[in-house]
């Protein structure tokens, strides 16, 4: 196993001083995978302040953020971020969503404690001896999930662990164990007593994965999802074979792999927003199902239902504000595209398209793009060639009218001089009105439409 040179300048730091050393965790398990970044984890019988007076000697930027768990950090030359922890023997009270932090004397009872046998896998930096006291590299090769004491008790300690094992059958590709399933199946309301940050978190981490379909379908499968967000589950709606429809919860997976796919071919790094919108673009789908005549089935006003589902969900796992705005601006426009397809656009109806996508503009081509799922190939196609004209519609405008910064021809200066008015709703009310000018006719210029404001102030003021 490579071990970066840098390992070893530490290494001889902490045994001038008397202390073992030892690179542990992720760092371990990513060296094996042949993923080694430059984020390395350590372990060290070294106390925090020791860390600290000794990370000082290699580094000029130490930082004690973690200091109260054990753990001080700092930079390398090379581009290296380094953490070093004091061995842990925490201890969990069934109530509290934080460990009573301890600090322990050996390596093997640090491992213990960890969540995952292939997180718990150690190489003494001084020695370069391998530890693996739980089977950590066997379950590397063979793919699989599993803790190093019983599950019950791994997920008891930290029930946020259970969301971790969904998360790492995405990140690594593993299957956990029947054990690890069953025991978070049993267990799944343990997860109440975590915080919603840390949830949050814990989701955003799985939906940023290359890949979180496998991932997301354990969280719904063992009820993880139903305590923390109980709309993905319920899009698994019945469907019978008089009353056809799509799977809502497959078919928003699938948007969600098509939405990655799309991210990857436009060059785009992995997008939070973009992916929790792609996921739950349809979550308003079970309140609006409606049986109608001949075995059809509606979801009217889905879009609007689901962004007012989705802010309230999103709200409470404390998302941040405008990524709440954000996603919920996709939600309740994904389905607004499909207006074009079935007759001609005036340039007022893609000015508008573009005026109510505001910043989001890129991300709901991508969104509207991915939620085409149709297996009909001719219709799949007609849908594609829809939004490339609507984009190239859109590009054309863009370059004519400064689409992306659109704005009426007068500023509320203007309109208070022309008007005679001071600052307030009569100055709202005519900004908005030439914006509507300007989205249905496109630029006026200040002297038109100054003419049609007077025009409009005479008969509404």
């Amino acid at each position: 196993m490579r071990i970066a040179p840098v390992i070893d300048r530490l290494g001889e730091v902490f045994a001038s001083a008397g202390h073992q050393l030892y690179l542990v965790g992720g760092s371990v398990r990513d060296a094996l995978l042949g993923r080694l970044g430059h984020d390395l984890d350590f372990t060290t019988s070294a106390r925090p302040d020791d860390i600290e007076r000794l990370l000082k000697k290699v580094s000029r930027e130490v930082w004690d953020i973690g200091k109260a768990f054990g753990t001080i950090g700092c930079n390398v030359d090379g581009g290296w971020v380094v953490e070093v922890t004091t061995f842990r023997a925490d201890t969990y009270r069934s109530d509290s969503r934080k460990p009573q932090v301890a600090f322990g004397d050996t390596l093997e009872g640090d491992l213990v404690r960890r969540d995952f046998t292939v997180n718990a896998m150690a190489v003494d930096v001084a020695t370069k001896r391998f530890v693996d006291p739980f089977g950590g590299l066997a379950d590397l090769e063979k793919e699989v999930i599993r803790t190093p004491g019983t599950p019950e008790q791994s997920f008891s300690d930290d029930p946020l662990r259970m969301m971790r094992a969904a998360r790492f059958t995405s990140q690594l590709g593993f299957v956990p164990t029947h054990e690890v399933i069953t025991a978070m199946r049993e267990m799944a309301e343990r997860l109440d007593i975590i915080s919603a940050e840390r949830v949050r978190d814990e989701l955003s981490k799985l939906l940023l994965t290359p890949h979180p379909r496998n991932g997301l379908n354990v969280f719904v499968a063992t009820g993880l999802a139903a305590r923390v967000l109980p709309e993905l589950p319920a899009l698994q709606l019945e469907v019978d074979e008089h009353h056809r429809h799509k799977d809502v919860y497959q078919h928003s997976l699938t948007v969600l792999d098509q939405a990655i796919a799309l991210e990857k071919e436009r060059g785009l790094e992995p997008d939070l927003v973009l992916r929790v919108a792609a996921l739950l673009h349809d979550i308003g789908k079970p309140a609006t199902r409606r049986f109608e005549d001949q075995g059809k089935v509606s979801f009217h006003h889905h879009d609007v239902v689901g962004a007012k589902l989705a802010r309230k969900r999103l709200k409470a796992l404390h998302f941040a504000g405008d990524e709440v705005k954000d996603i919920c601006t996709l939600i309740e426009l994904h389905l607004r595209f499909h207006g074009y397809g079935e007759g001609d656009w005036t340039d007022s109806a893609v000015r508008r398209y573009v005026r109510d996508a505001g910043d989001q503009l890129e991300r709901l081509h991508i969104l509207t793009r991915a939620d085409c799922t149709t297996r009909n190939k001719r219709r799949a196609a007609g849908l594609r060639e829809a939004y490339d004209h609507l984009e190239a519609r859109i590009e054309a405008l863009a370059g004519q009218e400064e689409l992306d910064a659109m704005r009426p021809d007068l500023n509320g200066d203007q309109i208070m001089a022309l008007l005679g008015v001071p600052a307030g709703p009569v100055v709202g009310r005519a900004y908005k009105y030439l914006l509507e000018l300007r989205i249905d006719n496109g630029p006026l210029g200040e002297e038109e439409a100054s003419r049609r404001l007077r025009e409009w102030a005479a008969e509404n003021l």
